[in-house]
């Protein structure tokens, strides 16, 4: 069931909602960006985010095939979502780091089904071998 949702960075200089149907899946990457982060992703399409207040305050970091806008905020450095491109997952889209949601209920995550993604091999269809550590 789709909720809206509010989320923000740590110091509260960027706020932002979204509506995410958690059921629908999330997704955990290996690749050094999200291991290093532990960025939990719910993708949306972008018609599904409203940036609230701070894109002055939000910094980019693209890395490797640069397909994803990583920001974060200038201030506390948390990175509260991403943006990004990618054919086979539909076009355009926003990577809400669940982590980042400020009235998430931690049984929503308990019960959100998780995907894992092979991102450390660019083998984007399957997942890791070893996904504990994720």
């Amino acid at each position: 069931m789709q909720k809206t949702y509010e989320g923000s960075c740590h110091c509260g200089a960027v706020r932002f909602e979204a509506d995410l149907d958690l059921s629908a899946g999330t997704r955990k990457c290996n690749c050094s960006f999200c291991s290093k982060l532990r960025f939990w992703a719910a993708l949306v399409p972008p018609q599904d985010f409203r940036l609230l207040q701070g894109e002055e305050f939000l910094r980019d970091y693209r890395f490797g095939y640069k397909v994803q806008h990583h920001f974060f905020c200038k201030r506390c450095g948390v990175s509260p979502f991403g943006r990004g491109f990618v054919e086979a997952r539909g076009g355009d889209y926003i990577a809400i780091n669940v982590a980042a949601l400020d009235d998430l209920e931690p049984q929503a995550l308990i019960e959100a089904p998780v995907s894992y993604l092979d991102g450390r091999n660019d083998n984007w269809r399957s997942a890791p071998a070893e996904t504990r550590h994720l």
